[in-house]
């Protein structure tokens, strides 16, 4: 067995429809691909619906699954319902929600617009309570069981420079997902999120770090583990979350990031950068061996 496996039995999401946001790419493709594997029917949503049809047809393919793309601007509820009822329309019912549409600037904050802040925050925090609203009250009003995981990230509770849109809004999010974990359970719905590390996609990450940028802030330099995740790994997770295996959990967040999070939390974490030769002389100034 290894990591870049798939982690559960065939047939393991077979009957359920799965609407993925941002999900004609990156890791929302990955993760739809191997729902789809398990036995789902797909929903993607994306503003590109000719990235989508291009990404429905190759998942098709590949995958023998039912996938349906929809254009859907995640900051317009009223796409959101349209999403929906195409859903209904195609599949019969909706059983779960993966809000996983993004969008994200690298830059010091001063020098954003406040536009620019704007747009973050608008497709990241309220189009993520977009598609819960409108598809939580569907099912509340249907008295339909369901379930929301939410792609959120470490930073959403420690904050980062140079994200701060980012940051801020993901922490929505995350407040979001444990509020309504709460809230909504009486109705059956679930909801947990997810905190990725280094997840490398071609797209993103030559947007976030243009040219050799991205060979020179080397995001595997940062994890214990000495690597950067393989999507695989994030599906495996995602797929127990909307699984039924998982129906006690509620309310998470699962980080997986190798460690990275933890070792730029600590405050001195960045001391395996001494070298051996400098252990000792330390050790030797003070006299003694530890």
């Amino acid at each position: 067995m290894s990591y870049t496996e798939g982690m559960l039995r065939d047939g393991a999401l077979k009957g359920k429809t799965i609407l993925v946001t941002g999900g004609g790419t990156g890791l929302g493709r990955s993760m739809g691909t191997y729902f789809l594997k398990l036995g789902a029917n797909l929903i993607i949503t994306s503003r590109k619906i000719e990235v989508l049809e291009k990404t429905a047809k190759e998942m098709e393919k590949e995958t023998g699954g039912q996938v349906l793309a929809v254009s859907c601007d995640v900051r317009d509820a009223e796409q959101v319902e349209h999403v929906y009822n195409k859903g209904l329309e195609k599949f019969g019912k909706i059983d779960v929600v993966l809000n996983n549409a993004a969008g994200n600037f690298i830059s010091p904050t001063e020098r954003l617009s406040t536009n620019a802040f704007n747009t973050v925050v608008d497709i990241v925090l309220k189009g993520s309570a977009n598609v819960t609203m409108v598809i939580g009250k569907k099912w509340i009003d249907a008295g339909q069981a369901g379930t929301f995981l939410n792609i959120v990230t470490t930073y959403a509770w420690t904050g980062s420079g140079y994200v701060v849109p980012s940051a801020a809004a993901k922490a929505g999010v995350l407040a979001m997902t444990r509020s309504l974990a709460v809230e909504w359970a009486k109705y059956k719905i679930r909801s947990n999120a997810i905190a990725p590390g280094p997840f490398p996609t071609e797209g993103a990450w030559s947007r976030l770090l243009p040219g050799d940028l991205v060979k020179k802030f080397d995001p595997a330099k940062k994890v214990p583990v000495g690597r950067v995740g393989e999507h695989q790994e994030l599906a495996n997770i995602a797929a127990y979350l909307v699984s039924d295996f998982s129906a006690y959990v509620n309310g998470e967040v699962i980080t997986i990031d190798g460690g990275e999070w933890l070792k730029g939390a600590g405050e001195f974490n960045n001391l395996d950068m001494i070298p051996q030769e400098m252990w000792d002389m330390m050790e030797a100034s003070r006299g003694k061996k530890q």
